[in-house]
């Protein structure tokens, strides 16, 4: 979510040097504009953090279930070596 207070601070900063370039008088517009760009940045900013928490979500849920699938593999292998084993030392 780091994305979501950068954008949000690069905003406030266009916002801030909008206001300086107004040769510092108060007028309502800019600051209204401060403040939309730094909501416009958090929304953006929270999209991006939701997207991509979401797709490491993903992938850590598909790394768990290919190291339990090759427990399952090596444990059936041990199964049937030792069933092999068995059968030679009955014949």
């Amino acid at each position: 979510m780091k994305s979501l207070i950068i954008i949000g601070l690069v905003l406030l900063g266009l916002g801030a040097l909008l206001f300086y370039l107004n040769d510092m008088a108060i007028d309502l517009r800019v600051i209204y504009g401060a403040l939309s760009g730094v909501g416009i940045g958090f929304i953006i900013g929270g999209i991006i953090g939701y997207v991509s928490k979401g797709n490491s979500l993903k992938e850590a849920k598909n790394r768990e279930e290919f190291r339990q699938l090759q427990k399952e593999k090596a444990e059936l292998e041990k199964q049937r070596l030792d069933n092999s084993l068995n059968k030679e030392n009955f014949l």
